[in-house]
Formats: structure tokens, C-alpha cells, sequence
């Protein structure tokens, strides 16, 4: 798909996207889940993702916490391609305790994403960890900000160097420390939506939909904990 053409696709989607008011969580999308296609209790290792690191940091996944403590952009990819209509879910931490990277910042996703270099295989092409290597995946992403970081944006790229079309910007929600954040993230054809702690936060339709591809957390000079990684079947629609 061109440029041009992206940006025509995401004016006509961003229409219909809504944002659901601070506190109003009733008003979010309820989905019936079904079957549990993927998970990860995180007491086991590293063995379901990789890690890209752009300045070293540690990631580590034991006694049931993900923790990601890194100086620099990182992306942890899960190893398994996921295929919609689905689910994901998972409960995710800032730390702020007097570490070295307890920044409390960059709550972030790509889902279904697709490198155009090597569509087959995500991890046929190296990337280091810097934010610039990932302009050439098609996918979603989402950055949750907080501290220097003072927005929180939908975006959907197209697999172009220096592209990173925006559809959403708001300037809430953001992060709160060492407060627990129940993401959810739908993927259903058309249909994109990224809830936290039961509050839609982005609602987007996207008339040419990324329906398939690789998931991940990203963040940037950040202290994570991370927990209950589930991905689910969408037993039916709302």
C-alpha cells in the first residue's frame, strides 16, 4: 500500500474512532473470550520471546514476572505469529523504587506486526532496539506515555522508512507509578481497541486491517514488570 493510500485509509478510519471518558469504563466493549490460544505464566525463562536491546538493560521472565529494566529502547517479541479474531491480555507495572531506569515511562505494543523485508519471518532481519529500526514493519503500536513522554498515541504503520503514520494523539492517559495496568488489546478483522483497567482507549476502524503478525512490549529507558501474558480466541463480537 502507498503512503497516499495509507493516509487516506486512516482519515476514513479515524472517523469512527472514539475515545470512552475518564472513568467511564462501563461504556467499554465486553467480549466474550473464548478458547486460551497462548500464555505465558513467566516462571519458565525467556524461551516464548526475544529481546532486542538498543543499550543493554536486562530482561528476565521468573517466578511469574517479566521484568524488563533497561537504559535504552527495548522490544520483546513474542515468538509465536498470532491470528485474529483474538484477544490479548496482560497486567503491566512501572517501577518506581530508586533504580537506575525507574523512569516510569513508554507503556508500549506493536500487534500483528509484519516486516516488509522478510513477511514470512519477523526474526529473519536483525534490529537492534532503537525505535527507527521498526519503520519497516507493517503494525499497530500503541505508546502508553508518562514522564518526558506526554502523549499517548495509536499509530499504524506501513513498512516505509521515516513513515509512522498517527491516527490518535491524546495527552491522557498516562502512567501512573508502581500502579498496575490490565491491558487488553482486540483484534477483530476491521475492529482495533486497546483497553487499560477497563477503559477503552483507542477505538479505531480500519478499512484495510492488519489482521495477522507477530506481538510485543516495547519500552524506552524503563523498569517493567510484567504479568498474566494471555492471548485468547474472540468467541463473538459485541
Amino acid at each position: 500500500m502507498t503512503t497516499r493510500r495509507a493516509f487516506g485509509a486512516l482519515a476514513a478510519g479515524a472517523a469512527l474512532t472514539a475515545l470512552v471518558p475518564a472513568g467511564d469504563a462501563s461504556a467499554a466493549p465486553r467480549y466474550r473470550r473464548g478458547g486460551l490460544t497462548a500464555a505465558d505464566d513467566f516462571r519458565h525463562g525467556l524461551g516464548q520471546w526475544v529481546t532486542e536491546l538498543e543499550d543493554g538493560g536486562t530482561v528476565t521472565a521468573a517466578r511469574g514476572v517479566l521484568e524488563i529494566d533497561v537504559p535504552g529502547g527495548a522490544t520483546v517479541w513474542f515468538r509465536r505469529r498470532l491470528r485474529g479474531p483474538y484477544v490479548v491480555e496482560y497486567t503491566a507495572t512501572p517501577v518506581s523504587a530508586g533504580g537506575v531506569n525507574d523512569r516510569v515511562s513508554d507503556l508500549n505494543n506493536f500487534w500483528n506486526a509484519v516486516d516488509v523485508r522478510s513477511p514470512h519471518d519477523i526474526f529473519a532481519t536483525t534490529r537492534g532496539g532503537a525505535l527507527a529500526e521498526y519503520d519497516h514493519l507493517r503494525t499497530y503500536y500503541v505508546g502508553y506515555g508518562a514522564n518526558t513522554n506526554t502523549t499517548t498515541r495509536l499509530r499504524r504503520y506501513v513498512g516505509e522508512a521515516g513513515v509512522r503514520p498517527l491516527v490518535l494523539d491524546y495527552t491522557e492517559p498516562l502512567l501512573t507509578a508502581n500502579e498496575p495496568n490490565r491491558v487488553r488489546i482486540v483484534s477483530d478483522g476491521s475492529t482495533v481497541r486497546w483497553l487499560n483497567n477497563g477503559r477503552l482507549v483507542f477505538d479505531y476502524s480500519d478499512p484495510e486491517p492488519y489482521t495477522s503478525g507477530h506481538f510485543a512490549f516495547r519500552t524506552t529507558w524503563s523498569h517493567f514488570r510484567i504479568t498474566d501474558f494471555r492471548v485468547w480466541r474472540l468467541f463473538n463480537r459485541p
